[in-house]
């Protein structure tokens, strides 16, 4: 079977849809919703099939939007329409184990049954074994910068059906609309779109084997790559070097500012930190104070005390939130830290809840119900210093307690990070 009819067989494009869907995901410029797919494609999928055949078919344009990055800057997303999104599913679901058996073992972006926490664990596994001296090389807006050109002439060496191809070059010339304006796509894969983390992929695995035909240690998650050697006059020969041909062969931008030669301490990777062990010499993994600053951030948007929700859909939002950070930086030592926000989140509440309480009257009658005595319930209901001061007093804390607020439903930070934490040395 052609590889083309494959891609679009009753069995792979029911795969791809419910891959779509399962993902949800906003609607493209057409206004046609995940939910509303099924019936759009059933009512005209011959004629889709008809004009794939025939080189007719042309995705609409992606719709740009933007999302804000840590360093105050805007990433650009591509939002297909949602019949595009599933085409292009359906034609990853055919490459990936094509491209899987040429991938590298040390790419972890994108790849099924790999993660963050793998690339993680592999980079410290370098630094352990005495390869600290790392070579960051960072690269400028690399899913806007990628030649198409060069990413086709690459698709073609493995991929040698020319109507397959030609899908392929439609979906990266697709356009982008913006403030209702077309503008023409020459360049980059749109990030967003189904199909570009397989191409970034295969891009990047040009690099991957350009490292490897060298012998260095590395580590690649997407475009965030991390080369490991023993010194640091190796490190900036080998800056220069790769630098070199990811400019000249890939034809892609390095980003001079954030590029570096540093120690692990002086990384962040994947949201990760790393520090030395002194007692036992070794690198050991910590999330990295962004990643801690963002999480603090989120925390203090749940617990505003002028937010008019219920103290039970704040605890619902903060399990969410505390379930998915700590089961992403599970492998990282955070111990001490946890349990200083752990304290943190606790006194926030106990505001809350005694904003909420609000009259002197109200305020008393609910210590005295927590088993607080007359008189300091008294005092604590009349009291004049700020809510931040009263959350903190040894009466709110009794009456308050960890045991009530768990109870009530509250999740520790501290508490599920060690049902979940994995020891990586």
């Amino acid at each position: 079977m052609e590889l083309l009819e494959k891609i679009l067989s009753k069995d792979n494009l029911n795969k791809a849809y419910k891959q779509v869907y399962k993902n949800k995901g906003a609607s493209g410029i057409d206004g046609v919703t995940t939910e509303e797919i099924f019936s759009y494609i059933k009512e005209h999928k011959e004629e889709i099939f008809t004009l794939i055949r025939n080189r007719k078919y042309k995705p609409l344009p992606v719709r740009r939007v933007y999302i804000p990055k840590e360093d105050g800057k805007m990433r650009k997303l591509g939002i297909p329409c949602v019949i595009d999104r599933v085409i292009q599913q359906a034609i990853v679901e055919v490459l990936t184990p094509i491209y899987e058996e040429q991938f590298s073992n040390n790419s972890y972006g994108f790849r099924l049954g790999r993660s963050c926490e793998q690339a993680v664990i592999k980079a410290l596994e370098c630094f352990n074994d005495g390869y600290d001296w790392i070579v960051d090389i960072d690269l400028q807006s690399f899913f806007d910068e990628v030649n198409q050109d060069k990413l086709m002439a690459i698709i073609h060496r493995t991929i040698k059906d020319n109507d397959v191809i030609s899908l392929i070059r439609k979906f990266l010339q697709s356009g982008v609309m913006e403030d209702g304006v077309v503008q023409k796509t020459h360049k980059g894969t749109p990030q967003g779109g189904n199909l570009s983390p397989l191409l970034s992929n295969i891009m990047l695995n040009e690099l991957d084997k350009e490292l490897e035909a060298r012998g260095l240690n590395f580590v690649r998650y997407a475009d965030d790559c991390l080369i490991m050697v023993k010194s640091e006059k190796a490190a900036n020969r080998v800056m220069e070097s790769v630098s070199t041909f990811i400019t000249k062969k890939l034809g892609l931008r390095i980003n001079v500012e954030k590029s570096k030669v540093a120690r692990p301490k002086d990384i962040k990777y994947l949201g990760f930190g790393f520090y030395k062990k002194i007692n036992q010499n070794i690198w050991r993994p910590k999330p990295h104070i962004k990643s801690v600053k963002k999480l603090i951030y989120k925390l203090n948007q749940i617990l505003l005390r002028k937010r008019g929700i219920s103290l039970n859909q704040r605890l619902e939002e903060l399990k969410y939130l505390i379930y998915g950070w700590v089961n992403y930086f599970r492998i990282a030592d955070m111990k001490v830290l946890l349990d200083k926000l752990d304290a943190r989140i606790r006194r926030k509440i106990r505001v809350v809840i005694w904003k909420q309480w609000k009259k002197i009257k109200k305020r008393y009658t609910s210590l005295r119900k927590l088993g607080i005595d007359h008189y300091n319930a008294f005092m604590t209901a009349n009291c004049r210093r700020g809510l931040y001061f009263i959350g903190n007093t040894w009466v709110l804390k009794e009456a308050i307690s960890k045991e009530r607020l768990n109870k009530r439903g509250l999740v520790n930070l501290l508490d599920h990070y060690l049902k979940v934490h994995i020891i990586t040395n």
